[in-house]
């Protein structure tokens, strides 16, 4: 019965990020060291290699018929990659609890942000000395806490880049789904391990979800997408803080 809960938690948690830009891991995660007896350093392992497959899932969808900007994919692997490796072997020295509720206020702040109106509505190139420190900043809080950096990179879209909710999580699932957590979970493979056992119950559950969530997100208005987004960085900015 646990593998059962596990499976179905799993694919609610990755077809609700994926139709809102974030937040599996404050259901998943939680859900992983309920249900069994395993640390929280294999516990992230394991749902970090599990969430690749909700970017990827979640991508084929969001670009099935349209391919994404080059600009944006090589902003966020060359600034935020090395970030994600940065923040990955750095989680031993960092502060857990005083990280959290760093990142619960700024989801808060984040939530916020998303009523106001985007400042940048031509598209033209946002200022690199702003957009270059806020993508190394996401890449790290990702590697080291893997909790809301979707809904960061997702805000970051829409009030710089002048992109809607809709188009702004597809490239958060690409980006931030696959390539960060591709390379976060790699990190943690090395200094930690995994948990053989639940991970193939996790990659179905992240990449069915996901595909699926991507699929209802794009017949869906931008109005209930944004929603949805703000109704999560509330969720999740509630969990870290308290």
């Amino acid at each position: 019965m646990e593998y059962f809960f596990l499976l179905l938690i799993s694919f609610l948690s990755n077809l609700f990020s994926a139709f809102s830009g974030g937040g599996a891991g404050i259901i998943q995660l939680p859900a992983i060291l309920l249900l069994f007896e395993i640390s929280f350093p294999v516990a992230l392992a394991t749902h970090k290699i599990s969430t690749v497959l909700l970017g990827l899932g979640a991508s084929l969808k969001f670009f099935e018929k349209s391919k994404p900007s080059h600009r944006l994919l090589s902003e966020g692997i060359m600034i935020g990659l090395p970030a994600v490796i940065i923040g990955a072997y750095s989680i031993s020295f960092i502060n857990e609890n005083l990280a959290r509720q760093f990142l619960g206020l700024l989801i808060l702040l984040v939530f916020f942000l998303s009523f106001t109106k985007s400042h940048n509505q031509d598209r033209t190139k946002p200022n690199p000395l702003i957009v270059y420190p806020l993508l190394f900043i996401i890449g790290f809080l990702n590697g080291s806490l893997s909790a809301g950096t979707g809904l960061l990179y997702t805000l970051m879209l829409t009030k710089l880049y002048g992109y809607n909710y809709k188009e702004a999580i597809g490239y958060t699932l690409l980006v931030v789904g696959l390539f960060y957590n591709l390379v976060g979970a790699i990190v943690l493979y090395l200094i930690s391990s995994i948990d053989i056992s639940i991970l193939p119950i996790l990659l179905l559950g992240s990449f069915a979800g996901g595909y699926l969530g991507a699929m209802v997100a794009i017949k869906k208005s931008n109005v209930l997408i944004k929603s949805a987004y703000q109704l999560v960085t509330l969720i999740v900015a509630y969990k870290l803080l308290f």
